[in-house]
């Protein structure tokens, strides 16, 4: 029995899999178990970062699997203290509460929300306003917070204490931030929900409503953070700084890994015994991490946005696209017509990896894609899209 008949019969069907047994990769070029070469548009959801196998990190990674490979939060550890010095100043951010996924980053950011807000103001003021169309992870509570109604079904009942409003409605923010509001959380490019960015005077008004009445601002960076949208952090292209921030996927470079990133006003607001996990602070997982944000330096984030810039306008040029939308590396493609999952599927039978938000085609590249492999990859989206 081969493994994709293995994987048939002994794994869960949480997820409709592509036709490809992934067996290895280097830089943006994943070889099948067969051996054939495929371009990489999607850096695993954002995860890759510094794409299939990059020496250094990998290097740094076998070094500490061979030195220690885990040990639990109760003692101190030399990778995991140094990935929290350099995640707090490098977003300017105070405390940082590591785990292993940006589901759980939200689940940490929402809990310090609620227990600030008990802290200074008791019982009672615990609403987190989302937005309609947002996607922050698949836990019950990290449901609870995405407000997509394709998500809130099967597994009632969900945890209370969330309102939704739609994206760029000022006014609708205005209305429903009343006295019960501890937090909003908002992704400045929704991702899942179809690579569509905010409109910065919303997240100004964001920014001055939560200000004003000492609500927390709370972003989910999972998939915009690291250096994706062309900055360290997307919240460097609005101009803000939030209380509490989420990250994950591409800071571990490929391991699993999620921070919960917190501002001044909820440095101490966990405790001993408020919240916890086993293999957050994983020594191997973090020294990967510390390599990733090693190479994430200016000279490469204006790679990222000039590779965006260049893709975008490639884009635009081929037959059925209508739009581009998106920042840096975090590009999601309007079509004239036809359904992504399909061209997606027949994207790969040409030697491509691209995903999905909902009916558009989204690219998330490794950081470090070459200009000669994103030519290769947008020559075949060129042949997909001319058929």
């Amino acid at each position: 029995m081969g493994w994709k008949e293995l994987d048939q019969t002994y794994l869960a069907h949480a997820y409709g899999r592509f036709d490809m047994e992934a067996a290895s990769g280097q830089g943006a070029v994943c070889k099948d178990a067969d051996g054939r070469e495929y371009i990489d548009f999607t850096s695993g959801i954002g995860v890759n970062s510094l794409g299939w196998c990059d020496g250094d990190w990998a290097a740094a990674v076998g070094k500490q699997a061979a030195t220690l490979q885990h040990m639990c939060n109760l003692y101190y550890t030399e990778p995991m203290a140094k990935l929290g010095k350099t995640l707090c100043e490098r977003t300017g951010m105070k405390k940082v509460f590591l785990c292993n996924s940006g589901a759980e980053a939200n689940e940490g950011i929402i809990k310090t929300a609620r227990k600030y807000s008990f802290d200074h103001y008791g019982k009672g003021r615990h609403t987190i306003l989302s937005l309609n169309n947002s996607f922050h992870g698949r836990t019950i509570t990290t449901l609870s917070a995405t407000g997509q109604d394709a998500f809130h079904q099967y597994f009632d009942p969900f945890t209370e204490g969330f309102r939704f409003i739609d994206a760029n409605d000022l006014n609708g923010l205005k209305k429903a931030a009343d006295e019960t509001v501890c937090g909003i959380l908002i992704e400045l490019v929704q991702g899942e929900g179809g690579v569509v960015p905010l409109e910065p005077d919303f997240v100004d008004g964001i920014a001055r409503i939560c200000a004003e009445k000492d609500i927390l601002l709370m972003v989910d960076e999972v998939q915009t953070g690291m250096g994706r949208t062309g900055k360290l952090l997307c919240c460097e292209h609005y101009g803000i700084q939030p209380d509490l921030l989420s990250l994950a996927k591409g800071l571990g470079g490929g391991l699993p890994i999620g921070a919960a990133l917190m501002g001044g006003k909820c440095a101490d607001t966990l405790r001993p015994g408020d919240h916890g996990t086993t293999f957050g602070g994983n020594p191997v997982v973090c020294a990967g991490a510390n390599v990733v944000l090693e190479k994430l330096t200016g000279e490469l984030l204006d790679e990222v946005a000039a590779k965006g810039d260049y893709i975008t306008e490639r884009l635009l040029k081929m037959p059925g696209v209508k739009s581009v939308e998106g920042r840096g590396l975090m590009l999601g493609i309007t079509l004239d017509k036809g359904d992504s999952k399909k061209l997606a599927a027949q994207c790969l039978e040409y030697g491509l990896l691209i995903l999905t938000a909902k009916a558009k085609l989204r690219m998330l590249p490794p950081l470090t894609i070459s200009h000669a492999e994103i030519d290769r990859g947008l020559k075949l989206l060129n042949e997909v899209l001319s058929l």
